[in-house]
């Protein structure tokens, strides 16, 4: 065997379209090869551009997954971080909102302030034992629920394939064009186009998925789907904007949202069942034209019980975003229930099914959270 790079991403480096379609159609003559790469790659630009040219016309789009670029949007909001991380298909490195301070609209911006004052003062009475760095990351965390989904405020590097990101162009026009008129789908029409106005000119004619039929994967196209455990399982729950944005990082999973009818709000456990809990509703509820990250969706969560498992070890754990952490539990619960029929598949989950990640078989953690395995799964921030 021989092994050597053929194509490498270079920084400071842009590689133009007419390049990438010219990787991509000699790309698509090794499936064919008669005689070596290097004789391929030697073949005259004209004779891959129409074999190029072939691929893009018959639908058959892999070998344009071959380039990659590497994107840095910036000033993007979470809504739109959250459409393409949907895609699977991408790397991404972007900017915290759980642990970074915001910088909103001055109408969010006022309670996001008064609302990190008043969790960072909780924080330290439920937990006197916290210095004053842990809770204010931990009062930001909380508070940015209050920050829109469509606030200009994330940085995110998106390391994407050429044909995928075409793909991506075309399903933003589709969306413009056909997308409902709700108040939710105006804003986010308005989004795609600043998207569409701010991507270099890396669109190439004909390379979409029309004749496919695909669009955007995390908008759901039925409303209710059936709640199923076996090998593989299907669940239904609602979550903030900020949790589905967590989950999407599995992308072993599936993941689509709709919209309640009815606006609802995730409310912070540390002032659950407080005298707070009025007062978070309604200073939330007034952003409610601004779709704060607390917001809660309808989603819908699919995949298999081995992917799930990999998805508790991420998320049973006191460094785990604490919302994610309950649903998981919630989930393992029904997960559990549903397979006591089902030997095999009940005792493959019962190991993970004890408590945070510390008690799972095998696992050892490198930097332990503050809790510790014991109080992980009962906290309240």
């Amino acid at each position: 065997m021989k092994i050597k790079v053929i194509a490498s991403t270079k920084v400071g480096y842009v590689l133009p379209k007419e390049d990438a379609v010219d990787f991509s159609g000699k790309s698509a003559g090794i499936c064919y090869l008669p005689d070596t790469v290097e004789t391929l790659f030697a073949e005259s630009s004209e004779k891959t551009q129409k074999r190029a040219n072939s691929n893009i016309k018959s639908g058959h789009h892999s070998v344009f997954g071959h380039p990659t670029y590497n994107l840095c949007l910036e000033g993007i909001p979470k809504i739109l971080a959250m459409v393409l991380n949907n895609e699977k298909m991408y790397n991404t490195s972007e900017k915290s909102a759980r642990y970074t301070q915001m910088e909103p609209s001055p109408q969010e911006k006022e309670l996001y302030e008064k609302w990190i004052g008043t969790f960072k003062e909780q924080i330290l009475l439920k937990y006197p034992d916290f210095d004053e760095k842990r809770a204010q990351k931990l009062a930001q965390e909380n508070a940015r629920y209050l920050i829109s989904v469509f606030t200009p405020a994330t940085i995110m590097e998106y390391t994407v394939n050429f044909g995928q990101l075409n793909y991506i162009i075309n399903w933003a026009k589709d969306y413009i064009e056909k997308g409902s008129d709700d108040e939710f789908s105006l804003k986010l029409k308005e989004t795609f186009g600043e998207f569409l106005q701010a991507i270099p000119d890396l669109e190439v004619e004909g390379l979409d998925s029309r004749t496919k039929n695909r669009s955007f994967s995390l908008f759901a196209q039925r409303k209710n789907r059936n709640e199923e455990f076996g090998e593989n399982y299907s669940t239904t729950y609602l979550a903030s904007f900020a949790q589905l944005a967590q989950a999407q990082r599995h992308r072993t999973l599936a993941y689509e949202m709709t919209l309640l009818d009815k606006a609802q709000y995730y409310i912070p456990p540390i002032i659950r069942n407080t005298e707070l809990e009025e007062e978070w509703i309604k200073d939330i509820s007034s952003l409610e034209k601004f779709f704060p990250q607390g917001m809660l969706v309808q989603v819908n969560e699919r995949g298999t019980i081995e992917n799930f498992v990999l998805k508790c070890t991420e998320r049973l754990c006191g460094s785990a975003q604490l919302e994610i952490m309950e649903q998981t539990q919630k989930t393992m619960a029904k997960y559990m229930e549903a397979t006591k029929e089902q030997p095999e598949l009940y005792n493959y989950l019962l190991p993970y099914s004890k408590g945070s990640r510390c008690t799972f078989p095998g696992w050892k953690c490198n930097s332990p959270c503050i809790f510790g395995g014991k109080n992980a799964m009962h906290r309240t921030i």
